[in-house]
């Protein structure tokens, strides 16, 4: 593949991201807080803790971190997943009636297909992640340019080095949470997102 068709489909990508990772779903959370419709507010409040990885991912991109390839690879995985894993949220929803929940199914297949053929066209470029001479090559690069766009638009007067300290310390931390859940809650609750 050509780099400038790469470049289309990464900014295409993100495009599409930015769509149906932020601004529907919070259009969504919104409505849900409105109808009072706690199951839907519930798992978008889930959605919104495991998609905070893409922000993460951002900032390390943004600092050229080649552990970003493998945070948005994971992101591009656990969001579909968290927004299906809940047997009791899922009963609930499919319980409901209305143009709310017909929204939100829409949303959750669209999102679903779009992580996972992000993820599959994020596959060739997982290289990126093995050393920072591979994040210098042009393929790489080429993932990183709307990070650098972000930061030019947001972070224009802000240190690389202070961007990578505070992302890395995010990551880290969301790892903690991650694994807390995966030793302590999910043994404990299964795929109950109320523990009952």
């Amino acid at each position: 593949m050509s780099l400038e068709m790469m470049r289309t489909l990464v900014w295409t990508d993100c495009r599409l991201a930015l769509v149906f990772m932020v601004f529907i779903p919070f259009g969504l959370l919104v409505w849900a807080i409105i109808e009072n419709a706690q199951p839907i507010s519930r798992l978008l409040v889930i959605y919104w803790r495991v998609a905070s990885l893409l922000l993460i991912t951002m900032y390390l991109m943004m600092a050229q971190v080649p552990l970003s390839f493998i945070s948005l690879f994971l992101a591009l995985l656990l969001i579909p997943a968290s927004i299906w894993f809940w047997v009791d949220l899922n009963e609930e929803i499919d319980d409901r009636r209305g143009k709310l929940k017909l929204a939100l199914t829409a949303w959750r297949w669209g999102i679903t297909l779009l992580c996972l053929i992000s993820a599959a066209g994020l596959i060739p470029s997982l290289g990126c992640a093995g050393s920072t001479a591979a994040i210098a090559t042009q393929q790489c690069q080429v993932w990183l340019e709307p990070a650098y766009g972000f930061a030019a638009f947001v972070h224009a007067k802000t240190s690389m080095g202070r961007i990578n300290i505070l992302a890395t310390l995010a990551l880290i931390l969301y790892g903690f949470y991650f694994g807390y859940f995966l030793l302590f809650r999910l043994s404990k609750q299964g795929r109950s997102a109320t523990g009952h």
